[in-house]
């Protein structure tokens, strides 16, 4: 059997109808349109949203609030999420996604200080840090690197 000698199961595939090839065929005359109209007109769309001159929906609902041209996107860190990391160790953007602690290495990523840090001599390396945070590194024993975000 070769690929251009395969067919569909007779009856699994019903024939297209031909419109307009006349009235006895049953999709002659107005080819399934109906009388009149605009969308028995040839190019007779109706916009997206249009209701038949009434007022739309989208308008008559009253609208509240804005969409922010750049949203604030950091990832957010706590500090007793620090924790599962070893004393010395480097914690960068790549061991936190590795650790399933943020989203996307890439992405800005800012610690905060809920939660107490155990573990010391942390070398952190973040986009962001409150102002707590970076005290409870420092008095941990560790130190905290502010790294600028490529996006």
């Amino acid at each position: 059997m070769k690929l251009n000698e395969l067919n569909a199961d007779a009856g699994s595939r019903p024939s297209r109808k031909r419109k307009g090839q006349g009235i006895a065929t049953g999709n002659g005359k107005t080819g399934g349109r109906g009388h009149k109209g605009q969308k028995s007109r040839s190019g007779g769309k109706v916009a997206r949203g249009f209701e038949g001159g009434q007022m739309p929906l989208i308008r008559r609902v009253p609208k509240r609030g804005f969409t922010p041209r750049k949203d604030n996107d950091s990832q957010v860190v706590n500090l007793d999420s620090l924790n599962k990391f070893e004393d010395g160790a480097v914690v960068d953007a790549a061991a936190l996604y590795e650790a399933g602690l943020v989203r996307s290495a890439v992405d800005r990523i800012k610690l905060l200080a809920n939660g107490e840090l155990k573990t010391s001599k942390l070398t952190v390396s973040v986009t962001a840090a409150s102002a707590q945070a970076a005290a409870k590194v420092s008095a941990a024993g560790g130190t905290l690197n502010l790294t600028s975000a490529e996006a």
